[in-house]
């Protein structure tokens, strides 16, 4: 298969697997939906690549909103950007043909942890912080969202991010095995 052919398909699958596991797993809570999140876009980075897995990343949050998965418009830019770190450092130890366990651990570690700074600085201590005021004088913000949104963005986001990377390093090493022996390098 021609190789945009292939990173096409791969990213449109990737997506569509985020999107439905975002769908189907919402009623279960933000813990079951953003491990899930987390998995895909791991394995999407250690299995396609930065760029599939930046796609996704960037996309998936404005399709959940869009679909009405996530239910705020003020937080997608943050969710988006923290995706990404997320992706770039998981992708980090193939970009540097340094795919062994110990590099894919410390990427899975230093990547939920900048996810979730990104996110609790960027959602907790600007949008709900230094930023509130005028956004709750324009109406993006409601009054009750002070609290909840950093709670959603704040420790939740480090567990989900660790969850869903170790299931997704859980599952690379035998799922990139079985592509290669069915020769889908």
């Amino acid at each position: 298969m021609d190789r945009k052919v292939r990173w096409v398909v791969e990213t449109g699958v990737l997506l569509a697997v985020l999107v439905a596991l975002q769908a189907a797993t919402k009623p279960l809570g933000q813990i079951v939906t953003g491990s899930c999140v987390n998995m895909v876009l791991a394995l999407g980075a250690m299995l396609c690549g930065l760029g599939s897995g930046a796609v996704v990343a960037l996309v998936s949050p404005v399709l959940a909103f869009l679909l009405g998965i996530a239910a705020n418009v003020v937080t997608v830019p943050a969710i988006m950007a923290g995706n990404l770190v997320y992706v770039a450092v998981f992708s980090l130890p193939g970009l540097l043909k340094k795919d062994m366990p110990a590099f894919r651990i410390a990427g899975w570690l230093a990547g939920s942890v900048a996810k979730f700074a990104l996110l609790y600085v960027t959602v907790a201590k600007i949008l709900c912080g230094v930023a509130a005021a005028p956004l709750l004088a324009s109406g993006v913000l409601k009054e009750k969202m002070l609290t909840a949104l950093p709670a959603a963005f704040g420790v939740m986001q480090l567990i989900t991010a660790l969850i869903g990377g170790g299931v997704a390093l859980a599952v690379y090493y035998p799922l990139s095995r079985a592509i290669r022996k069915n020769g889908n390098t």
